[in-house]
């Protein structure tokens, strides 16, 4: 199966939220978005805003910090998902878009039969 993708990238938190209306399938956040600029949002920030402006984007919270908590509190705050930044990252995160999409494709074929009973 071949998939193309629009992937669009943005420096800041703020940058994304002003771009949430391009309808993102995912996104991938980074934990630390405010490590250059101490005033600048931090992913938890970001990722709160973002399920405020549509709650079924799935956002994977991307992250060079290998803490349980960390990992927890972004769960909490309903990331999909959580990746350590590491050699095995990318893979990792091949296989979370693969799954967001076998979602997406199975909830449409729900609500088209459901619409259809």
């Amino acid at each position: 199966m071949h998939v193309d993708f629009a992937i669009e990238t943005f420096a800041t938190g703020e940058l994304c939220i002003e771009n949430l209306s391009h309808n993102p399938d995912v996104i991938i956040l980074d934990y630390l978005l405010n490590g250059i600029d101490k005033n600048a949002m931090n992913g938890i920030e970001t990722l709160d805003k973002i399920k405020a402006f549509n709650p079924d984007i799935p956002v994977v919270m991307l992250s060079s910090q290998d803490k349980i908590d960390v990992a927890v509190n972004c769960m909490h705050h309903r990331a999909f998902d959580y990746v350590v930044k590491s050699e095995t990252a990318f893979m990792r995160l091949q296989k979370i878009i693969t799954t967001i999409f076998r979602y997406k494709k199975i909830e449409k074929e729900l609500s088209w039969y459901m619409d259809r009973m």
